[in-house]
């Protein structure tokens, strides 16, 4: 029998699946990916095997939710992994918080103080933890690991976590955390198989999409990156707002009269590209509608015009830059949006070549500029790998 683990990335209403093989010593082997999105609604799950081959297409009544979509893919697993040994689940967890710097087996004691976490990330940190509930109560016995979108920022100089604040607040937990961790390990480490000479070099890593923010990497390791405190932080998003200042919040409380809840649900959810467009959160609405819809071209215009801005700062964090790297649904597919902030990065002295970029890449820039680079993310090899480490680390 071939071991393998489940690797689970729970939203709101939808719940990303992939299964990996943990037999050689070679990365993990992608045996299956699936998704089951509008759980809560009208349920469609959708399997490939490690090829991309279709394995499933199927729609579900209405009331189907995470627990019913788990316990579909564990029972479709078994009747279509003959020769499979299903040996763990690995988890994205958002927020580690600084206790969790590394792909952690989850316990009792793990589970609470992960669910402590959630008020740093309501957005994701709760539909993260469900699956890791429903499998203690469903699967008891099967072990489970959580790996962090925080832990990678965990090292990162002290000036750049912390905030100018009282020091009883920063002991209390109030400092950068940064996010996005998963996508960014994975990244670096394939920075050598992109170009040799990054893997020691400076590089600024644009993880774009509905969910957005940049980061400094010098060798291989975050220096600085633009969310903080929260996933609201940093860059527009497709829904959040990005960096704001603080005042705004208190004129909301105070002059808006809305509760702490209501402008919580503003700045995650009514804001970004979807606020300043008044149309969508998905870019590729908004470049369709660009051209004769003006909030949709200031959407993404402001975008663009942050991402260039934070950009800026992160170079200064490094002093210089030697790659930008692109990455992420926005940033690997949206070669409009790639042509936009290069443009505005000639500063930096990068030079568009803009036959590569409409075709994709891998490399967008001329070759007498400093390169920038398409390179897709993998975040759920990497759950694979700190799954098959953290599992090995406990058999030690």
């Amino acid at each position: 029998m071939t071991p393998v683990c489940l690797v689970l990335n729970a939203g709101s209403s939808s719940l990303k699946f992939q299964v990996f093989a943990l037999d050689g010593a070679g990365d993990p082997r992608r045996v299956f990916r699936g998704l089951f999105e509008g759980l809560g609604g009208a349920p469609h799950l959708l399997i490939w095997d490690g090829a991309g081959a279709a394995e499933a297409d199927a729609t579900f009544d209405e009331g189907f939710g995470h627990e019913e979509a788990l316990l579909h893919v564990a029972a479709w697993l078994r009747e279509h992994g003959s020769g499979l040994a299903l040996v763990a689940a690995g988890h994205r967890v958002v927020h580690g918080g600084m206790a969790y710097a590394a792909p952690t087996r989850v316990d009792n004691a793990v589970l609470g103080a992960l669910e402590r976490l959630v008020p740093l990330a309501p957005l994701h940190q709760p539909h993260n933890l469900e699956p890791i509930r429903i499998i203690r109560r469903r699967f008891p016995d099967l072990p489970q690991v959580a790996c962090f979108d925080t832990a990678f920022h965990r090292d990162q100089p002290e000036l750049a976590q912390l905030f100018a604040l009282p020091r009883a607040m920063t002991e209390a937990g109030v400092r950068r955390y940064g996010f996005h961790g998963l996508s960014y390990a994975y990244i670096a480490s394939v920075l050598a198989d992109t170009d040799p000479a990054l893997a020691a070099g400076r590089v600024v890593v644009a993880h774009l999409g509905n969910g957005a923010s940049l980061c400094a990497l010098r060798a291989g390791r975050s220096v600085a990156t633009t969310m903080g405190f929260s996933a609201l932080d940093g860059l527009p998003m497709g829904t959040r707002c990005g960096s704001l200042d603080a005042g705004v919040v208190f004129y909301m409380l105070r002059e808006m009269r809305l509760d702490a809840d209501e402008a919580e649900r503003i700045l995650y959810t009514r804001s970004g590209l979807l606020g300043i467009s008044g149309l969508s959160n998905d870019m590729r609405e908004l470049r369709m509608r660009a051209a004769a819809d003006p909030d949709a071209r200031r959407a993404i215009d402001l975008f663009v015009y942050r991402i260039g801005r934070e950009l800026g700062s992160l170079v200064a964090a490094l002093s210089g830059i030697d790659a930008l790297i692109f990455t992420g649904g926005i940033g690997e597919n949206d070669a409009a949006t790639r042509a936009e902030v290069l443009r505005g990065a000639a500063w930096a002295g990068f030079t568009l070549d803009e036959a590569a970029n409409a075709s994709g890449g891998p490399r967008v820039t001329t070759g007498a500029s400093p390169a920038a680079w398409v390179v897709p993310t993998d975040e759920e090899l990497m759950i694979a790998r700190g799954t098959r480490a953290a599992l090995s680390e406990a058999q030690c």
